[in-house]
């Protein structure tokens, strides 16, 4: 098994978790986050994955990732899961798709919602325009495409809250957020 986990759990997990609820708080904005190495993500995605997952939330991993399920299993202790029942899913963009076999929410309950780690090959402040909470006037954020995630905030208060990341840097895009053409 490659890679790490946290040195420092306390202090690394505390540091990790501000950085990842601020880029959840101000969507599209940019942040570095790089506390964790896993095989076949890069630093931002491992890292994300030690924050998020524990042995209740139920992983999915999209392609090719076989090196990931036992770093995993030995840092999160998390059960793996397929994409219906995940609550959190990992993966290249065309790896997850298609994205509506994840779970959504429930009108009474849109927090039994999935939340997708997307790896990209690119993450840059330009492209789409991004409007709403958390967002002064607006960001702009380089998308992978933009008609799902316009679909995605239809669904809202339900809907996929997304974690993008590229190497050691992460933005969001929760479900609220609304996305406009470039």
């Amino acid at each position: 098994m490659t890679g790490h986990g946290f040195t420092d759990p306390a202090r690394q997990s505390a540091q990790g978790f501000r950085v990842l609820m601020e880029a959840m708080a101000q969507p599209g904005t940019i942040h570095r986050l790089d506390q964790a190495h896993a095989p076949g993500v890069g630093p931002a995605a491992a890292t994300v994955l030690l924050l998020l997952a524990d042995p209740t939330t139920p992983v999915h991993l999209a392609g090719a990732l076989p090196d990931l399920a036992p770093w995993l299993r030995f840092h999160a202790g998390c059960p793996l899961a397929d994409a219906p029942s995940a609550a959190l899913a990992v993966g290249r963009w065309p790896d997850l798709l298609p994205l509506d076999r994840f779970a959504v929410g429930l009108p009474d309950y849109p927090d039994r919602s999935a939340t997708l780690i997307v790896e990209l090959d690119r993450l840059d402040a330009d492209g789409p325009v991004l409007r709403g909470p958390g967002i002064r006037d607006r960001a702009t954020l380089s998308l992978p495409a933009t008609a799902p995630f316009r679909a995605n905030r239809a669904l809202f208060p339900m809907g996929l809250d997304f974690i993008l990341t590229c190497g050691d840097r992460l933005a969001c895009l929760p479900r609220s957020t609304r996305v406009e053409a470039a």
